[in-house]
């Protein structure tokens, strides 16, 4: 493994082929300095915005971006988040010691020299390691070992557009991309320069920044459960608040909703419908097979009954019952309404009359 130690640039340095040092690095656990951060990512796209604005990213989407960049706090920063830094380190020196590629800790945030909105905090900095000069981007990544299997054959989407806007920034021609899966298994890839996703990004992008955040046009909603959580914070509910909306746009949400409801339900019976021919088949069997190979399974291994046994076996139900603890409801909302109706879902209910 090597680390090397690089004289530190100024803000306005230019960095790299293409891009300038616009804020330099430091410890994020300081609050001045993270503040100054946050600051300086709010002004542009940075790399782990663009998967969310181009609809590939599972865990954000555009909307996410525009709440952030114009100050909203829509994500506070968690034990999840706290562990990825602290080990992104490791994985930068694992990746180094399994590949021989040196890395360097980068200069700071990177602003490109023709698009200044266009911004990337790199994780590490690859070097050449006969020259000592950086060479590409390298982004560190802690996954799931339920993920293993999206990294065995390249990158995700998201990490892969994260590392192509590495290169679109700093004009390298080479960024690679680690994962530690499981905390114990090491998968890394090497991402080529192409001109064309670069293009595309810097192109789009930029429409998507003029656009939302300078011109300050929310984007649409999308179809994320993210989406769907970030609309249940987003505004402060005011008890009995109306909200004036336009008829036509109104029977055409209603009409849309009920109509995909109508395929979700047709659809819903024709799976019905293939999975009681599997079970059909499987008759008497639990586990249907192709040869060596296992069809499906129709296994006792499901949801267990409480009202089954207490049915079936009430005495062996009451043997094993045990008192539990649980929260008085009605109490709550009689004599604390305010935190009961602080910790309340907001749920989206849509009358069957027609309007």
């Amino acid at each position: 493994m090597s680390t090397t130690t690089m004289s530190r640039p100024a803000p306005g340095d230019l960095v790299a082929p293409t891009a300038r040092l616009v804020l330099p690095s430091g410890d994020l656990n300081d609050p001045a300095h993270r503040a100054e951060w946050e600051a300086t990512r709010r002004v542009g796209i940075g790399g782990s915005d663009v998967a969310a604005i181009v609809g590939l990213d599972k865990y954000r989407g555009a909307r996410h971006v525009y709440e952030e960049k114009h100050g909203r706090e829509i994500v506070r920063d968690n034990e999840a988040m706290e562990i990825g830094r602290e080990i992104e380190g490791f994985i930068a020196h694992l990746f180094s010691k399994r590949t021989g590629v040196p890395v360097v800790d980068p200069a700071g945030t990177l602003a490109h020299v023709d698009h200044p909105w266009a911004l990337v905090n790199i994780d590490r900095d690859t070097l050449d390691p006969e020259t000592g000069e950086v060479v590409g981007p390298l982004e560190c990544k802690n996954r799931s070992e339920y993920q293993l299997d999206e990294w065995e054959e390249g990158p995700p989407d998201a990490p892969a557009l994260q590392v192509h806007w590495g290169m679109a920034v700093s004009g390298y021609q080479r960024g690679y991309v680690a994962a530690l899966v499981g905390g114990n298994k090491l998968r890394w890839h090497v991402v080529e320069r192409d001109e064309e996703m670069i293009g595309h990004l810097l192109e789009h992008c930029g429409a998507w920044y003029q656009r939302h955040i300078v011109e300050g046009f929310p984007p649409p909603v999308d179809g994320l459960e993210a989406t769907k959580d970030l609309l249940g914070r987003l505004y402060e509910v005011q008890p009995e608040a109306i909200a004036e909306v336009d008829l036509r746009k109104a029977r055409e949400l209603r009409a849309a909703r009920a109509e995909l409801d109508a395929q979700i339900k047709d659809l819903t019976r024709q799976k019905t419908a293939i999975e009681n021919e599997m079970r059909d088949t499987a008759g008497h069997a639990d586990v249907v097979r192709c040869g060596a190979a296992t069809a499906w399974t129709w296994k006792a291994n499901g949801n267990f009954s409480e009202s089954a046994l207490r049915e079936a076996f009430p005495e062996v139900a009451a043997s094993c019952t045990k008192t539990v603890e649980v929260l008085d409801l009605d109490r709550l909302k009689a004599e604390h309404e305010d935190a009961y109706n602080a910790c309340r879902a907001r749920r989206l209910y849509v009358p069957k009359k027609e309007l």
